[in-house]
């Protein structure tokens, strides 16, 4: 077995009107997006940080700083895919990634399959090596009381190289 590393990732979003929700790099129909100075993707930042956490360089605030005007807006599928790429530039691999919303609606399931494929593509790995799920706070929370949205990640990534 070669040299392993797993990461962690964690991410929140108050709900905010004049939005779209965008979660997994799909856009979701719902009466409010997520606030946030990027497209406020809470799943992928959360995979991000993951990813980051793995490789030992900080976490997302550190390489796209919210007080940069040069992401405000941006997808956070295009950070990701600079994020994969730093992945791979330090020699590593993702094995696999495993990640859950939380949130009481709106439903996530019709969309599931397209937001593994989206982030999937955006790290240059099979959809199969992604999982989303969804839960409920059984309306317990800041999720519960559909404040907003959280999303957890874990990743195993392993060095190729270097």
């Amino acid at each position: 077995m070669g040299d392993l590393r797993i990461g962690i990732g964690y991410d929140v979003h108050a709900f905010a009107s004049g939005r779209p929700l965008v979660l997994g790099g799909v856009d979701i129909s719902h009466s409010a997006g997520l606030a946030g100075h990027s497209d406020a993707d809470v799943l992928v930042h959360a995979i991000m940080d993951a990813i980051l956490g793995a490789l030992r360089e900080g976490d997302i605030g550190r390489l796209f700083p919210d007080t940069d005007p040069a992401y405000a807006g941006i997808s956070s599928l295009d950070l990701l895919a600079r994020v994969g790429g730093l992945m791979v530039e330090r020699g590593f691999r993702l094995l696999d990634a495993d990640t859950v919303l939380v949130l009481e609606e709106p439903r996530i399931s019709p969309y599931r399959d397209e937001m593994r494929a989206r982030v999937a593509a955006a790290l240059a790995v099979e959809p199969d090596r992604i999982g989303i799920k969804a839960t409920t706070t059984e309306r317990l929370g800041f999720e519960g009381r559909g404040e907003g949205v959280g999303a957890q990640a874990v990743v195993l990534l392993e060095r190729v190289s270097g």
